[in-house]
């Protein structure tokens, strides 16, 4: 604060403002990378006794913030330089909508009335045009007097309804401005209740219920939105008083544990084709589900769906019995109208997921006992899958292509909101970002299981990782290419498109800053790096040497690749 004349109200700045309302707001961590205009915002950030994570690029603080948004389910908060800072951080806040975590990407701006008039500002952008398109809302500060109607606006909008990612606007010179202390601090408010409860109409609850007990195959999909609803007691009193089988999308895995006699997983496929009446649970009809169409669907499913937006509903199928409200309300009131009463889901069903799934089951130990050389995706996930099990409160982060689906397929969750993966939007180069996020909002050790490809997009913060300490371990699934790396360039000029460097060992990265590096080449080996690395807590990176031609094009989405029909 400034000094004032004696018996004057102090001064105050708008830096300062900005602090007092993110504390106000309970905010105790900013992921960011510091520059102008707001070096000093974070240096008062961490000097009034907020934690301040320093990345090295701003998409991975962007990313890092929105997977903080969704463990706690506050808004993870993001700070960024102006210009080119802050379009780095837009991919993370896009990511953070579609993805529906509550983020909020605080930037500072250039002047407005140099900006305004096109007058070529240092980094010169209309921010708030930009980032309008990509986030669910977008709003600037132009007067001191309002940082602390726009944090609380900020916060609100980020969290209340469906969440998303919120971009906050300040200009360098309105964080300058000052105000006295005295007049700024009254300006200030804490946001109360700023996700409210919402109750779906008594009718819907009753038909669902009918719906569900008049089904010969009925099925509930659990997605994100269920694990980010912290539910978690409802949703399994339903799942298993109403005896329907589900299947959980990736981070929705180990809502109900994956081993649950109800979890059909391992039977997907069989489920989803032949499923009548099914129940959505926090997931959308996206190309995730294949839209709810096409054979992968009967075509006479019908379905039901809980969702807190009700524009989502009818986005791609007739909703049968939409249940507008928020997750943790609706669950617990079908759960009121079973009351205890079983829905009627026929054994008949039963018997024939469980005959698939245990088929399925079977293929997969047996793919996981094959032990080739140099290894496979399967025998390097069979340890980490072996550590998750042994340690269900490890987080385990993971992108990819391969590396992505299989490890989706292989490792089994037991606890909820344990894996963090692309998610919605299926973006590369969330994984540092995440799996710091995790580390520091959790304090639990955490493994990142990454393509070797997928990690080139964040592998500097390998630096933040140590810097600060962080109990994360990154397994690198190397097989030399984006999908593969025996790709032949026919004219032999250059590496193919697909093809990294061969034989890069990436441990010797994290050695550089002080960290455990490891390169394996067996299961044995990875186990016993897994187990050093998680009794240490010290950062580690173990670099898995796969054979390079383990891995399919596009992982499990190739249908989605277009192929020239022109062959040289």
């Amino acid at each position: 604060m400034e000094p004032s004349p004696a018996g004057a109200d102090p001064l105050t700045d708008g830096f300062h403002l900005v602090i007092d309302a993110l504390k106000l707001n309970d905010v105790t961590t900013i992921y960011g990378l510091v520059g102008i205009p707001i070096t000093d915002l974070a240096r008062l950030a961490q000097a009034s006794g907020i934690r301040y994570i320093g990345f090295r690029h701003e998409s991975n603080a962007g990313h890092a913030a929105a997977a903080a948004g969704f463990l706690t389910r506050k808004p993870g908060v993001c700070l960024t330089v102006s210009g080119p800072g802050f379009l780095n951080g837009m991919v993370a806040l896009a990511n953070a909508t579609v993805n529906c975590f509550p983020m909020v990407h605080i930037a500072g701006s250039s002047t407005r009335a140099i900006v305004d008039l096109q007058r070529g500002d240092y980094e010169e952008l209309d921010q708030l045009a930009v980032a309008r398109p990509v986030a669910k809302a977008s709003y600037r500060i132009d007067r001191i007097e309002d940082i602390g109607r726009g944090i609380a606006r900020a916060i609100r909008t980020a969290v209340a309804g469906r969440p998303g990612g919120v971009y906050l606007d300040i200009p360098g010179d309105v964080l300058a401005q000052t105000i006295g202390a005295a007049a700024g601090a009254a300006t200030l408010w804490k946001v109360v209740d700023p996700a409210p409860r919402q109750t779906p109409a008594p009718d819907a609850i009753t038909r669902a219920v009918e719906m569900l007990s008049g089904a010969e195959r009925p099925l509930m999909v659990l997605g994100k939105g269920a694990a980010y609803a912290q539910a978690d007691d409802a949703i399994r009193t339903f799942v298993e008083a109403s005896g329907i089988p589900f299947v959980p999308m990736s981070m929705a895995k180990g809502l109900v544990p994956d081993d649950h006699p109800l979890c059909v997983s391992a039977a997907r496929s069989l489920a989803l084709s032949r499923a009548d009446v099914v129940l959505l649970v926090g997931a959308r009809l996206n190309w995730l589900l294949h839209h709810g169409d096409g054979p992968q669907w009967s075509d006479t499913a019908q379905f039901l769906q809980i969702d807190i937006e009700p524009t989502e509903f009818d986005s791609n199928q007739p909703i049968s019995v939409p249940l507008a409200g928020d997750i943790g309300s609706t669950v617990e009131a079908l759960n009121r109208a079973l009351d205890g009463r079983p829905v009627n889901c026929p054994a008949a069903w039963h018997d024939e997921l469980n005959s698939r799934r245990e088929h399925n089951v079977a293929s997969m130990s047996a793919r996981l006992a094959e032990d080739p050389r140099p290894m496979h995706f399967y025998n390097a996930l069979r340890p980490i899958r072996e550590f998750v099990e042994a340690h269900p409160d490890v987080y385990l982060v993971n992108e990819g292509a391969n590396a992505l689906d299989v490890t989706r397929n292989v490792v089994e969750m037991a606890v909820p909101r344990h894996r963090l993966d692309s998610g919605t939007w299926g973006v590369m180069g969330i994984g540092l970002g995440y799996a710091i996020a995790a580390a520091v909002e959790t304090g639990q050790p955490v493994i990142a299981v990454e393509g070797d490809s997928a990690f080139g997009f964040s592998a500097m913060e390998i630096e933040t990782i140590c810097r600060y300490g962080l109990p994360v371990i990154i397994v690198v699934l190397n097989n030399g290419g984006v999908y593969r790396g025996d790709e032949i360039n026919p004219l032999g000029d250059a590496p193919a498109p697909t093809v990294l460097s061969a034989g890069a060992r990436h441990e010797r990265l994290i050695e550089a800053f002080g960290g455990a590096g490891y390169h394996v080449e067996s299961p044995d080996e990875l186990a016993a790096a897994l187990d050093a690395a998680v009794r240490s807590r010290r950062p580690t990176l173990i670099d898995c040497g796969l054979d390079s031609a383990a891995g399919t094009e596009s992982g499990h989405l190739t249908s989605l690749n277009p192929r020239s029909s022109l062959q040289e």
